[in-house]
């Protein structure tokens, strides 16, 4: 059953999607669990080693992988399977071998001069933090070469729209990590948290070995550094590379300067980020993941018009959806936090008022560019799928630069008294509250996501001749717009409403608020849409009656 469930194909792009956003949703639920017991389990001292432990190696894994091989190795694939299968299996064992050394190689040399990297990366750490964020970082450092090998086995299984196993890898990575902080943690201290990273790392890879057999793709040891194909992916990825790099760095420099700042800034960063990226996870990646191969087959074969088409409906359907989240992510930014990370599962309590006042203000703060960084990575495939690496990565390294600018000059303003700072902590309800430094880095995050967007939106139009193609519907983003202000206005009723009955101060209470507001909101939201004619309702609907019909066949509830 497990053999047969890895192994299915998904049919259209909304099947898929809809499959990779259920395991990405099971994924996210496990980070949540995740990120409760760091929260809680760590001091924020501890917790800021740990998150900064991550720098570096996510740093190799980023620059070379998620933003390299990844974005140029399906669409030269798809051409060299067009073309010839046999040749296909030789690139994907020459890209496999030579991407293993290369990790294997700056992995090794970066863990012998960590001491040193670490100095420039946290210079606000004390020498105690430093040394043990030095440690971590050397055990983390098997991690991306393995994640590594299995983002190279992904791209093979999303070309042959084996989405299932693709996306199953993030659940099983998240159990890792949570094995290492229940099981590792107490045995070996902190190292054990960066054990439980390997450990997630493993069973990435592993869940997705039997598909990828199953395409006929096995994996061996053949460099062929001549190679035509290694040459054309390689040469796609440099620009991207270059911008993922740029992209790491800016994490980087986010990091060091929270690290001057008071301890925890790290940790409450990390943790509103990570509620940040729930959505970009949800509805983002998954149309844009599953889009990326129908793009890249449209530009092989040409067919300019269905390339226009998808992208304009998946497009159309994100803004759909994360406007209106958007908008309720910020009402019930205070509900999500308490609720997520204030909540003791398990013991600990590290997690105080402090904390969760602020990483509530810096998730409300990010709200406002939910929609610019779930349409970036589909603005950014429709160009990797027209072989073109380049523009967006000019666009997203201007971007960052100018982000950092923008880090350092909220940071510091935002680190005394004055009229903008208090005009912010007004607008996320955080008078009286010091420290409010650490609401530069959500800030500069989120004005140059937005100007990243609207700048891959530009170019796109500019290379592609939309001339013909309407690309939104008449009057759709106001549509979409003023239904969103009805639904936030409904779910801030309902939560003036809901606070009059309920105990907020407890689990469940918190738990009946949102569900009761936001399903209000919800509700209110989709008889709008379908008084207005949107098809996306229903087409949500009609996805998982599909496949909730389609497990129950496959596990043998078919009725006889």
């Amino acid at each position: 059953m497990i053999n047969r469930l890895l192994n299915s194909k998904t049919k259209t792009v909304s099947a898929a999607v809809f499959f990779v956003a259920f395991s990405t949703f099971l994924g996210y639920l496990l980070a949540i669990l995740r990120d409760n017991f760091l929260a809680n389990f760590l001091t924020n001292a501890q917790a800021d080693v740990y998150w900064a432990a991550f720098r570096v190696p996510d740093f190799v894994y980023g620059l070379l992988i998620t933003g390299g091989v990844t974005a140029a190795f399906l669409p030269v694939l798809a051409d060299y399977w067009h073309k010839d299968g046999q040749e296909a299996k030789n690139l994907f064992k020459n890209v496999f071998t030579f991407f293993l050394l290369i990790l294997s190689a700056l992995s090794l040399l970066l863990a012998v001069f960590a001491p040193f990297i670490i100095k420039v990366i946290v210079p606000g750490f004390s020498a105690s933090q430093q040394a043990q964020t030095v440690v971590l970082s050397r055990i983390m450092f098997l991690s991306p070469i393995i994640l590594g090998i299995s983002a190279i086995f992904s791209v093979v299984l999303q070309f042959f729209d084996l989405f299932i196993a693709f996306s199953l890898a993030p659940v099983f990575y998240n159990l890792g990590i949570i094995v290492g902080i229940i099981f590792f943690l107490p045995l070996m201290g902190l190292p054990g948290l960066a054990w439980g990273v390997v450990l997630g790392a493993l069973l990435h890879l592993l869940i997705q070995v039997i598909p990828l057999l199953k395409t006929g793709f096995t994996p061996g040891l053949f460099l062929k550094l001549k190679s035509a194909g290694l040459a054309k992916v390689f040469r796609l990825m440099i620009p991207r590379t270059i911008g993922a790099g740029a992209y790491h760095l800016n994490l980087i420099i986010i990091t060091a300067i929270a690290s001057t700042l008071a301890a925890g800034s790290i940790k409450i960063f990390n943790l509103a980020n990570n509620l940040y990226g729930v959505p970009v996870g949800l509805i983002g990646v998954p149309f844009a993941t599953a889009a990326f191969p129908l793009l890249s087959r449209c530009c092989a074969g040409r067919e300019n018009e269905k390339f226009l088409k998808i992208l304009s409906q998946i497009f159309s359907r994100i803004i759909f959806l994360i406007i209106p989240l958007s908008a309720l992510f910020f009402l019930f930014r205070a509900q999500i936090v308490r609720l997520f990370y204030g909540t003791r599962i398990s013991g600990g309590g590290y997690f105080g008022w402090w904390e969760t006042r602020l990483t509530a203000g810096s998730l409300g703060i990010f709200a406002f560019s939910l929609f610019a960084v779930c349409l970036i990575p589909l603005l950014a495939r429709a160009f990797y799928s027209l072989h073109d690496t380049k523009t967006p990565v000019k666009i997203a390294v201007f971007a960052i630069a100018f982000n950092i600018f923008l880090v350092y000059f909220f940071v510091k303003i935002l680190g005394s008294a004055n009229v903008f700072s208090g005009f912010l902590a007004h607008i996320l309800k955080l008078e009286r509250l010091d420290n409010l430094a650490v609401l530069g880095l959500p800030l500069a995050l989120s004005i140059s996501a937005i100007w990243q967007f609207f700048g891959l939106l530009f170019y796109l139009k500019r290379k592609v001749n939309f001339k013909g193609h309407r690309f939104l519907e008449q009057f759709f983003l106001i549509k979409v717009l003023v239904m969103t202000l009805v639904c936030s206005l409904t779910a801030y009723l309902c939560l003036r409403v809901s606070s009059q009955w309920t105990l907020t101060n407890t689990v469940l209470g918190i738990l009946e608020q949102i569900i009761f507001s936001a399903l209000s909101a919800v509700l209110v939201y989709c008889f709008l849409s379908l008084a207005w004619g949107f098809k996306e309702p229903v087409l949500l609907w009609r996805y998982c009656v599909l496949f909730f019909k389609r497990f129950k066949v496959r596990n043998g509830y078919k009725k006889r």
